[in-house]
C-alpha cells in the first residue's frame, strides 16, 4: 500500500499546535515528517500533565503521531548546520515560530534556499511574516478573536467565546492545503516556494459572509445555537442529564412532521408558525413547545425518530461516542496506534479516502524525544557514529 504523498519529507521545526497539525495531516497522506526538537526547551505540549484522565501529554499525541523525533540544539552553530544539512534533503521544511525568529536562527527562506533551491519552506504565524503586526504573538484564542470569529460564537446576552483548538485545526488544514499546492507548483515549474500562513486570516475567512455584510453597512451579532431563517434550530436537552438533541427545521413541511412526531399537530396549524419567517419572530414560543418534548425522550430514540420523519437531527456527541462509534472505525476516522512502549490507544485519522490503495493513514503513536536520531543522523545524513557522539558531547544534537 501506497499514500499520495509518499516520498515527500519534512523537516518539521513547528510547535505547539497549528503548525504541528499541518505537518500531522501530511504525514498521514504519506510525507515522512521529522520532528525537530530540543530538550532545552521542550514543545510546550510534550510536557507531560494530567489532563483528559491520563499521565501523558494527549495534546502533543494529536499532532505528533506518526512522526519521527530528533533533538537539535539551534543555538548551537553545529546544530544549525545540521538542520540545514536535513532541510537540504527535504522537499518541505515547517516552522511556526514569531515572525523573524527563523532568520535569527540563520534558516530563513532565503539562507535554506542556499541549501536547496526549490525547498518549499512553510511558515505558520499569528499575522503573518510581513505587515504591521508580524511580530505580534498568539495562541489560538487570539486567533479566533482576532479574526472575528469570537464575537460572533456566543449568545446575545453574553461575551464572545474563546475559539480554542478548533482554530489551531483550521489553521494548521488550511497550511497543509497550501503546502500541497506549494508542492504541485514546484513539480510543474521547478521552483520552491515560502508559503505565509496567518491564523488571523484563517479565522476571517471563516466569517466571509459577516464580513460581507459588515462591508454592506449590517451589523452582525452573536446568535448562540439560532438561525436566521430557520425554527426551531439548535440544541434540545433530553431526558437524560446533559445529553442533547441537535435539531433543525427548513421547511413547513418538516415543522408539520415535528409538530406531529411531538404528538402537538395542532402547532403545524398554528397561524403563528405557519411559516419559517413566523417560526422565526416567535422563536421564544417554538423552542419552548420543543423542549418541552425532547425533555421527555430518551435521547437516541428521539434522535432515530427524528431521522425517521426526515428531520436533520442527531444527538451531540462526546468524545466517548466518537471513538465507540462503528461506523468511524469501518470508516478508518478512529484507528488504533502502538506507541513505542507497546501501548495501543485509539487516534484521530485523516477526514478522506481515496479510491484503491492508496490511503491515508498513521503507522506509529507518538515518537520519544530523539527516538529516530540513528537514522535520520546516520542513515539519512551520513554521519559516523563517532560524529554523532561528539555533536551530543557538545550539545549540538540535545
Amino acid at each position: 500500500m501506497t499514500r499520495p504523498l509518499e516520498g515527500i519529507r519534512i523537516a518539521d521545526f513547528t510547535v505547539h499546535a497549528a503548525g504541528p497539525f499541518c505537518t500531522h495531516m501530511l504525514s498521514q497522506l504519506g510525507a515522512e515528517c521529522i520532528k525537530i526538537e530540543t530538550a532545552l526547551r521542550p514543545d510546550i505540549f510534550r510536557k507531560p500533565h494530567a489532563v483528559y484522565g491520563r499521565a501523558g501529554p494527549a495534546t502533543f499525541d494529536q499532532v505528533a503521531s506518526n512522526k519521527l523525533s530528533v533533538r537539535l540544539n539551534l543555538k548551537h552553530p553545529d546544530g544549525v548546520a545540521l538542520a540545514k544539512q536535513l532541510v537540504a534533503v527535504s522537499d518541505v521544511a515547517a516552522e511556526s515560530f514569531r515572525a523573524g525568529v527563523m532568520e535569527r536562527l540563520g534558516l530563513g527562506y532565503d539562507a535554506l534556499r542556499e541549501v536547496r533551491e526549490d525547498i518549499v519552506m512553510v511558515s505558520v504565524s499569528s499575522s503573518g511574516q510581513t505587515g504591521p503586526d508580524s511580530h505580534f504573538a498568539g495562541y489560538a484564542p487570539l486567533f479566533g478573536a482576532w479574526g472575528g470569529l469570537g464575537y460572533l460564537s456566543g449568545y446575545r446576552d453574553g461575551p464572545p467565546v474563546e475559539m480554542r483548538h478548533v482554530m489551531d485545526h483550521s489553521v494548521g488544514m488550511n497550511a497543509a492545503l497550501a503546502t500541497v499546492a506549494a508542492l504541485h507548483k514546484r513539480r510543474r515549474t521547478g521552483r520552491g516556494s515560502h508559503v505565509d500562513v496567518a491564523a488571523r486570516e484563517v479565522a476571517s475567512s471563516l466569517v466571509g459572509d459577516a464580513l460581507a455584510a459588515a462591508s454592506a453597512g449590517a451589523a452582525p451579532e452573536r446568535m448562540g445555537n439560532d438561525d436566521p431563517q430557520r425554527a426551531p434550530h439548535g440544541l434540545y436537552p433530553t431526558a437524560e442529564a446533559d445529553r442533547w438533541l441537535s435539531l433543525a427545521v427548513g421547511t413547513d413541511a418538516a415543522w408539520h412532521r415535528l409538530a406531529a412526531l411531538m404528538g402537538q399537530p395542532g402547532l403545524g396549524r398554528d397561524p403563528r408558525f405557519s411559516t419559517a419567517a413566523d417560526r422565526v419572530a416567535n422563536r421564544a414560543e417554538v423552542d419552548a413547545a420543543v423542549t418541552g418534548w425532547s425533555r421527555t425522550q430518551q435521547p437516541e430514540t428521539a434522535a432515530a425518530s427524528l431521522q425517521r420523519a426526515g428531520i436533520p437531527a442527531h444527538l451531540s456527541w462526546r468524545a466517548s461516542d466518537i471513538v465507540a462509534d462503528p461506523h468511524m472505525r469501518v470508516r478508518g476516522a478512529i484507528v488504533d496506534v502502538t506507541e513505542t512502549d507497546g501501548a495501543t490507544r485509539a487516534a484521530v485519522g485523516f477526514p478522506a479516502r481515496f479510491s484503491g490503495s492508496d490511503q491515508p493513514g498513521m503507522t506509529r503513536g507518538t515518537p520519544e524525544l530523539g527516538e529516530h536520531e540513528a537514522y535520520v543522523f546516520g542513515d539519512l545524513l551520513g554521519l559516523a557514529q563517532a560524529r554523532i557522539r561528539d555533536l551530543i558531547a557538545e550539545r549540538a544534537i540535545y
